[in-house]
C-alpha cells in the first residue's frame, strides 16, 4: 500500500475491531496520487505488460504450428482444430471447476483487459478481420458483426449452447485418454474457449457500463469463461472487470463489473447490499510478511466508481447443493457503490472495503437462493406448503408441493411411480444382452459392447451430464456385468435435485427445481403406464395432457457441438431413431415429468434411452437441461404436435399457448 495506508491508519485498529455500520471517508482514498495500470502505457497494438503472456481467449489468433509426429486417428477421427494454442496459465484439476482466482488479483492481461479505453473497439474489429469467422453451417447459427458487439437474449443462448457443446465433446475425448496423450492435459473449458474465440463465436464485445443485452438478471453460470464470451464479465480470473472512460476533462478507470467468489471475507448477510474486499492479497508468501493492498488496478476503478456513481454489475458464486465441490455463478442485477474504507485483514494487513447496495426494482436473484437455503435448513417455513414429500418415500429425495396462488388442496389423485407399467420389449439383433466390464465400464475402452453400440462413444461425463443428443443412447443396465454404479446408468439412477410441484398462475401445476441444473444433467425419467395408440383419447381413456408420444412432431433444434469446428469428419445426428413408436400416459400412474408444463422455448429436452432388462431390451424416455437452469424456474419441454401419416400436423384439438415465451407458436397439440 501507498505511503500514509499503514496499519495505524486502519480505522479500529488500536482495539482490533472496525465499525462495520459506518462508511468512514478514509483520507488516502481520496489524497493519493493514482497508480495507473502499465497496460495504459502500451498502445493498443496488441503488446503484453512484462510478465503477463497472452491469454487466448481474448488474444490475437497465433497460426498453431504442425505436429512434429504424426497424430493417430482416434474416435471418430478427431483431430487437434488447427487454430488452437496451449494456454499460457493452463491449469490442471477438476474441469468442471471455473478458473479461480482470489477477488482481483488477476493472472490474464488481455487485448481486450479493462484497461483499455472505449476506442479500442477499433483493435477488437481489426483483430476480428483477422480470425475466422463463426457461422459456415448454418445448423450452428450465425451472429453478424453488429451481434458481436450488441447481443440479444436468443444470441447470447447460442453461444452458452455451442460453449458448453465444445466443452461436453472435449470433456469426453479427455475422459477417454484422447486428449491426454494427444495434446496435454490443457482444460476442456479452455479449449472450448479457445475455439470459440478463434471463430468469433461470441458476443457483446463492445465494452459497456450497465446491463449487458440479452443476459437477464438471475441468470447463472458455471464457469468463468461462459461469462467472458457474454459479455458480463471479461476477466478469467480477476474478480474486478474495468475500463477506462474519457469525459471532457481527464481519462481514468471505473468498474465494469464484480464477482464475489467468497475467496475474501465478502459479507453478504444483506440480499442487497454486499460489502467487498478489494483486489490483492496481504500476506507476501515469498517474504512472509504483512502487506497494505495497494490502489490500483481494479482497487482505483472501484474507487474512481465511487465518486461517479455508475452503475456496476454483480455477479455472486456459490456453492452448488448437488456438487459440493463445484460453484456456481449467479447474475444480482445492478449495484452501485456507497463507500469505502480501510480495515485490517486476517494477516493484518489494510485491505479496502466497498459496499454496494442493490438499485431497486430488480427481480430478485441472489435473494432467491438464499431464501431456498433457509427453506432447506428450515429455519424459514415455506409459504403456500401442502406436502413435505408429494412422493411418500418413493424418491430417495423429497418433492414439496406447494400453492402460494389460490386455495387449491392439490392435483388430482394418482400414483406415484417413477417406472414404467407394462412396458413392451424390443427385438434387437445384438449378440449379447450386456456388457462383460469388470466393476465400471470406462470411456475409450472399446472391448465394451455397450460403448461400442453408441458408436464407441461414452455418452456421458462426469456428474451424469450427456455429452450429445443421439438417435438412441444405450445404457448398462441389470443384465451388464459391471456395478450399479456404473456412470452409463445415468437415466436409472432417480431424480438428483430437488424439485417441487408448484402451482402456477394460469396453466395449473408445473415442476421447478430448488437446485441449479447445469446444461446436459440428467432430471428425470417420463414415467407411467405404456398404452395401445387405439387407447388414446377413449372412452375410459386418456387425457392428452398426460401422455407421452414419441411419434408426434416436434420443432428440431440443435444442441450438439459442430463436428467441422474440430475436423471431426463425421458425427451422429440428432434425429432419434426409435425402434417402434412409444406411448406413455402417466394419467393414473407416473412421476413428476407429469407435470411439466410445455413451452415453445423449452428448458428440457427428451433422449431415448435403451437398455437390456431379463434378456429383452425395452425403451425409456430420460429429460435433460437443454441449457443452465437457474433455482426456481419452472422446467418445461416441447409438447409437440400430433401428425397426419403425410407428416402434416393436425389443427384441430390444439391448445391454446401461454408459455409467453419470444417464440410462441401460439397454440400447441
Amino acid at each position: 500500500m501507498e505511503e500514509g495506508l499503514c496499519e495505524n491508519s486502519v480505522p479500529g485498529s488500536g482495539s482490533g475491531l472496525v465499525d462495520k455500520t459506518r462508511i468512514v471517508e478514509v483520507k488516502p482514498l481520496r489524497s493519493l496520487a493514482p497508480v495507473l495500470p502499465k497496460s495504459l502505457q502500451l498502445s493498443i497494438s496488441g503488446r503484453y505488460p512484462s510478465g503477463f503472456p497472452p491469454f487466448v481467449l481474448f488474444g490475437e489468433p497465433v497460426e498453431s504450428q504442425p505436429s512434429p509426429t504424426p497424430i493417430p486417428a482416434p474416435i471418430r477421427s478427431y483431430r487437434k482444430p488447427p487454430d488452437e494454442e496451449e494456454t499460457p496459465h493452463e491449469v490442471n484439476g477438476d474441469t468442471s471447476s471455473p478458473i479461480e482466482g482470489v477477488n482481483g488479483e488477476s493472472v490474464d492481461d488481455s487485448p481486450n483487459r479493462p484497461s483499455q479505453p472505449m476506442k479500442s473497439c477499433k483493435t477488437s474489429q481489426k483483430r476480428r478481420k483477422k480470425t475466422q469467422d463463426f457461422g459456415g453451417s448454418s445448423s450452428v447459427g450465425v451472429i453478424s458483426m453488429a451481434q458481436r458487439d450488441d447481443g440479444d437474449r436468443e444470441v447470447v443462448n447460442l453461444v452458452l449452447m455451442n460453449f458448453d457443446s465444445l466443452r461436453r465433446r472435449f470433456c469426453q475425448l479427455e475422459d477417454s485418454k484422447e486428449l491426454n496423450t494427444l495434446m496435454g492435459t490443457k482444460r476442456p473449458d479452455l479449449r472450448a474457449s479457445n475455439v470459440m474465440t478463434s471463430k468469433v463465436f461470441r458476443t457483446n464485445m463492445g465494452r459497456r457500463v450497465g446491463a449487458v443485452p440479452g443476459v437477464e438478471i438471475g441468470d447463472i453460470f458455471f464457469l468463468r469463461m461462459e461469462m467472458c464470451h457474454v459479455g458480463l464479465h471479461a476477466q478469467s480470473m480477476s474478480g474486478i472487470d474495468y475500463m477506462s472512460v474519457r469525459d471532457e476533462l481527464q481519462e481514468e478507470t471505473v468498474a465494469l463489473s464484480i464477482v464475489s467468489s467468497g475467496v475474501y471475507d465478502d459479507d453478504a448477510e444483506e440480499d442487497d447490499i454486499l460489502v467487498y474486499t478489494g483486489q490483492g492479497e496481504n500476506f507476501n508468501k515469498k517474504d512472509k510478511h504483512v502487506v497494505d493492498q495497494k490502489l490500483q488496478r481494479g482497487n482505483l476503478a472501484l474507487d474512481r466508481s465511487t465518486h461517479r456513481q455508475n452503475e456496476v454489475r454483480v455477479i455472486r458464486g456459490l456453492r452448488d447443493a448437488v456438487n459440493k465441490h463445484a460453484k456456481f455463478y449467479v447474475y444480482d442485477g445492478l449495484y452501485k457503490i456507497q463507500g469505502s474504507w480501510i480495515e485490517k485483514g486476517k494477516y493484518g494487513g489494510g485491505v479496502f472495503k466497498y459496499k454496494f447496495v442493490r438499485l431497486p426494482g430488480q427481480p430478485s436473484a441472489f435473494a432467491v437462493w438464499k431464501s431456498i437455503q433457509k427453506w432447506k435448513r428450515g429455519s424459514s417455513s415455506r409459504t403456500g406448503l401442502i406436502l413435505a414429500d408429494l412422493t411418500t418415500g418413493v424418491e430417495t429425495i423429497p418433492v414439496s408441493l406447494v400453492n402460494d396462488v389460490d386455495n387449491e388442496k392439490g392435483p388430482s389423485f394418482f400414483t406415484y411411480s417413477n417406472s414404467l407399467r407394462d412396458s413392451k420389449p424390443f427385438s434387437m439383433v445384438q449378440s449379447s444382452y450386456g456388457c462383460n466390464c469388470n466393476k465400471t465400464c470406462v470411456p475409450g475402452d472399446l472391448s465394451c459392447s455397450c460403448i461400442q453400440r453408441n458408436e464407441g462413444d461414452f455418452p456421458y461425463i462426469a456428474n451424469g451430464v450427456l455429452v450429445s443428443r443421439r438417435p438412441l443412447v444405450h445404457e448398462c443396465g441389470p443384465m451388464c456385468k459391471c456395478f450399479p454404479n456404473c456412470k452409463n446408468r445415468v437415466s436409472q439412477t432417480g431424480l438428483k435435485h430437488q424439485m417441487e410441484i408448484f402451482k402456477t398462475k394460469d396453466r395449473g401445476w408445473g415442476l421447478r427445481s430448488l437446485d441449479p441444473i447445469r446444461a446436459g444433467t440428467f432430471i428425470c425419467e417420463y414415467a407411467g403406464e405404456v398404452i395401445d395408440r387405439a387407447k388414446v383419447n377413449k372412452n375410459g381413456g386418456y387425457n392428452d395432457e398426460y401422455v407421452f408420444d414419441t411419434s408426434r412432431i416436434y420443432n428440431p433444434f440443435k444442441w450438439n457441438y459442430e463436428p467441422s469446428l474440430l475436423d471431426e469428419i463425421s458425427s451422429s445426428t440428432e434425429d432419434y431413431t426409435i425402434p417402434s413408436p412409444l406411448i406413455i400416459s402417466s394419467k393414473n400412474f407416473g412421476n413428476v415429468a407429469r407435470y411439466m408444463n410445455h413451452s415453445c422455448s423449452p428448458n428440457v429436452f427428451w433422449q431415448p434411452v435403451l437398455y437390456a432388462e431379463n434378456n429383452q431390451y425395452f425403451l425409456h424416455i430420460a429429460f435433460f437441461a437443454l441449457r443452465h437452469i437457474r433455482p426456481m424456474a419452472e422446467l418445461t419441454y416441447d409438447y409437440g404436435c400430433s401428425g397426419h401419416a403425410d407428416g402434416s400436423s393436425a389443427p384441430q384439438g390444439r391448445k391454446k399457448c401461454l408459455c409467453e415465451s419470444a417464440k410462441c407458436g401460439g397454440s400447441f397439440g
